[in-house]
């Protein structure tokens, strides 16, 4: 991990993903499935991780929120959010937030990496570079 983003990490306190993130690990993960196929995909991933717990699950929004404690005690909050950009193509965007008032040292970071790559390997056949 760089020493960039261990100095973002003691100041900000979450992470996201998305179209226009300038950190290429941070932009948006694209499946050729429909949003209903990729969204059954994604909950089941998820809820066979280990360290997450699943709070809720809004299927009408595309929305999955879960739950993570880390090592030293605190709570992070996971969304992660299926959005269908075509018929034949969904895309999977990850937003993390430790709570408390200090930076993460970059723990939310890895929790977005951690997860993508779960569902990459998961989705491997389906992964494709963007709509």
């Amino acid at each position: 991990m760089s020493l960039k983003r261990t100095l973002i990490g003691l100041l900000r306190s979450h992470e996201a993903t998305g179209d226009r993130a300038k950190d290429p690990l941070l932009k948006s993960h694209f499946y050729k499935l429909s949003k209903d196929r990729a969204w059954e995909e994604v909950v089941s991933t998820l809820k066979k991780m280990q360290g997450y717990r699943l709070l809720h699950e809004v299927e009408s929004v595309g929305e999955i929120v879960l739950e993570k404690r880390t090592m030293t005690g605190r709570t992070m909050d996971i969304t992660v959010s299926v959005i269908s950009v075509n018929p034949v193509t969904s895309a999977v965007d990850i937003y993390s937030a430790s709570r408390g008032s200090l930076g993460d040292l970059g723990s939310n970071y890895r929790v977005i990496l951690d997860l993508y790559r779960t569902l990459d390997k998961r989705l491997a056949a389906y992964k494709t570079t963007g709509p």
